[in-house]
């Protein structure tokens, strides 16, 4: 390949990667599974203590605090949870929810299902929480 095309090749890139909106960098599609037993009054990643109760999840990736939109994609359910702990370590897992999320969207009988997953808002700078540009008030 020459350095013209490279270079075109490159340029092309950027511009199909600035062509993507903010809302679809947002949000995630994938299984979700949920957490309780032995980890409830635990510690969480974020320092936390976890109640399995709580409408909190687990994310590999992003800040705690952030707020996400859970939606259970076999039964259109949702639940907005809060990120206090990382995981999930299952392959092909985004989230782990809590028990009390997971019963919200109806999702403890299957153990895991299929979500999709929005950012609603997430902690800036100064701990003030931001909105998404994701969010359309379902």
């Amino acid at each position: 390949m020459t350095g013209r095309k490279i270079f075109f090749g490159l340029i092309l890139c950027a511009f199909a990667f600035l062509g993507t909106s903010q809302a679809d960098a947002q949000t995630m599609r994938g299984k979700a599974s949920y957490y309780a037993g032995k980890f409830h009054g635990r510690r969480t990643s974020s320092g936390e203590i976890f109640h399995k109760d709580s409408l909190t999840c687990a994310h590999r990736t992003l800040p705690f605090g952030t707020m996400l939109r859970v939606r259970n994609t076999s039964n259109g359910r949702e639940v907005v949870v809060r990120v206090t702990d990382r995981g999930p370590f299952a392959a092909g897992r985004i989230v782990d929810l809590s028990l009390g999320a997971a019963r919200q969207i109806g999702m403890v009988a299957a153990g895991v299902t299929g979500v999709e997953v929005e950012v609603i808002s997430s902690p800036g700078r100064n701990g003030q929480r931001q909105s998404g540009t994701a969010g359309t008030g379902r």
